[in-house]
């Protein structure tokens, strides 16, 4: 095990110090893009201004034959745009394809500061996030990198899940971790061929009641588990959890439904394949007016966060203190990168 002291330190002589702690940022939705596509990477100039994270994929959905296409997009999609603070990630190719050592190699040097986040798909151990710190060590102090570029892992494995802790604590470049459903699923051997959501065969039967027939059925949550250790796993080391991809286009209301039970479970945010879902995540995300205006009311009458008070009927303690704090900071987090929220919020 690295000693305590030398956790901190860079991995590369040259490397930028890791960071501490994750910068404050608003990270609702991160919104993919097919950079081999030139008219949808035309799009990414008007795009900025609507999402919190812009991500070029170079990996699933991705043909074998426009991989290199994809990178080299990517990379002028980086170059050609003024990001501000908008988050620009980058999907690479997972540790075991051919690909992935030539995306790191072209995009670091290329993008350097401008670059905040790599995701990795198919996390499996620390040994994963391990191999990629190294190498961005050396990448980011061979192209003269100020500030370290931070890992993003995918939860998409059997195993990964059941590492899922180790995964977190593995460097002080983990900014988060997304649920990767589909190849989760697999990885699983679920019956599902279903991207993210629920599924109608996952039910629970109301109990019989004489001869009452049909009984009534409630459809379950087939990842409540997973993100459940993903979240415990997240907030433990001071990451951000992620609701993945929701793969049904045509169906706003259940990805809406999947989006907030992930949000009140404690995600950060979502990923979003298509325009129509950034303002759901957007929606959904981003606290309800009247639940931050009565954790206002929490933090007004109890000022330094102890003793109890009853406000419209119902007593708040310190533990509802921390519960309205974390809401109100959100609401601050959300109109300092969005005016329309601030407006809302009266912030």
């Amino acid at each position: 095990m690295k000693p305590p002291r030398d956790f901190f330190k860079p991995l590369a002589i040259g490397a930028p110090v890791p960071l501490t702690s994750l910068p404050i940022r608003t990270e609702r939705m991160i919104h993919f893009v097919p950079p081999h596509i030139e008219k949808v990477r035309a799009k990414v100039p008007q795009l900025i201004s609507q999402v919190d994270v812009v991500l070029g994929n170079l990996e699933d959905a991705i043909p074998a034959d426009a991989k290199e296409a994809a990178r080299d997009g990517f990379i002028a999609m980086g170059q050609e745009n003024d990001f501000g603070d908008t988050g620009l990630w980058v999907r690479i190719n997972c540790l075991n394809s051919p690909w992935v050592l030539d995306d790191l190699m072209a995009i670091v040097p290329a993008l350097k500061d401008k670059l905040d986040v790599i995701m990795l798909p198919k996390v499996e151990g620390a040994w994963d996030v391990h191999y990629l710190d190294q190498v961005l060590a050396q990448l980011e102090a061979q192209a003269g990198v100020s500030k370290p570029i931070l890992i993003h892992a995918i939860l998409e494995t059997a195993q990964g899940v059941k590492n899922v802790e180790e995964i977190a604590a593995a460097s002080p470049r983990m900014q988060g971790m997304s649920l990767g459903p589909a190849d989760l699923a697999a990885s699983r051997g679920m019956k599902t061929t279903r991207v993210g959501g629920g599924h109608p065969g996952y039910r629970v039967l109301a109990d019989l009641e004489g001869d009452s027939l049909p009984r009534p059925a409630f459809q379950q949550d087939l990842w409540h588990y997973t993100i459940a250790r993903m979240v415990d796993a997240c907030q433990t080391y001071g990451l951000k959890a992620f609701y993945g991809p929701f793969g049904d286009f045509s169906d706003p209301e259940a990805c809406e439904a999947q989006f907030r039970n992930a949000f009140l479970m404690g995600c950060a945010g979502a990923w979003s394949l298509h325009p129509s879902q950034i303002d759901i995540a957007k929606r959904v995300f981003s606290p309800d007016a009247e639940e931050v205006a009565f954790a206002r009311k929490i933090l007004d009458a109890m000022p330094d966060g102890t003793g109890a008070v009853m406000i419209d009927g119902k007593m708040q303690d310190d533990a509802t203190w921390k519960q309205a704090k974390v809401i109100v900071d959100l609401a601050k987090q959300v109109a300092a990168r969005d005016k329309n929220f601030s407006e809302i919020y009266g912030l």
